[in-house]
């Protein structure tokens, strides 16, 4: 989702609560045949405190980061608040160097898993989404967020949350080579439970530089 900034907002449009939970019905994993994980499963759109939500991610980008408090910014200013999406955007950016309009880039609440750990507790797991809970929570605002509760059990989220939580995450100026991102469910085949949103809304999972370590198997 990054991008210069130098780019301005060009339009967008706004993607209805009702359909965009329709749409994350059809998620499907990366592999284990390809089921739609969220079929079963119940998907609500909540308000919550960041501080609630659990990361899976051993740390933030600072230029995502950045980049989530910008749009924040931008769509303020369109009488939007992108921590209170009632469904999600699409949107377009233009660079001021020239008329190109890149897009459509698409924005939608972070998704959550009501997520059974190895202790057996449940937790409400950031399963997409880390960068703009961490921007709200940067802010102090709470945030709205899809949670689905009733994934089936075989199919669990393809990391564990952080063990230290929010005091865990480290902020990062980029992903130094041999860095594990995330603590991994499988490791010799940690994507197969990889949940593919992008199949859905192209562009909302961005694809970041590899760096994990080579016992660790995609």
């Amino acid at each position: 989702m990054t991008k210069p900034q130098h780019q301005r907002l060009v339009r967008f449009e706004t993607i209805p609560e009702a359909t965009l939970l329709a749409m994350l019905k059809n998620t499907r994993l990366k592999g284990h045949g390809q089921p739609s994980i969220y079929a079963e499963a119940s998907l609500e759109l909540v308000r919550i405190d960041p501080n609630l939500l659990r990361p899976a991610q051993n740390y933030v980008l600072a230029e995502d980061v950045e980049t989530i408090l910008q749009l924040h910014d931008t769509f303020w200013n369109h009488d939007i608040d992108i921590f209170s999406l009632q469904g999600g955007l699409r949107f377009w950016l233009q660079g001021e160097e020239d008329h190109n309009t890149e897009g459509p880039i698409p924005l939608i609440p972070p998704i959550i898993e009501e997520s059974i750990e190895p202790d057996g507790t449940k937790i409400l797991l950031i399963c997409d989404g880390m960068h703009r809970v961490y921007a709200a929570r940067a802010r102090g605002s709470l945030i709205n967020v899809v949670v689905a509760r009733g994934v089936p059990t075989q199919y669990p989220y393809y990391a564990f949350a952080v063990p230290g939580g929010w005091g865990d995450v480290q902020h990062l100026p980029s992903l130094p080579d041999g860095f594990v991102k995330k603590h991994y469910r499988d490791e010799q085949n940690y994507k197969a439970l990889f949940r593919d949103f992008n199949a859905l809304l192209p562009g909302v999972q961005k694809q970041r530089k590899r760096t994990n370590p080579g016992h660790l198997t995609p």
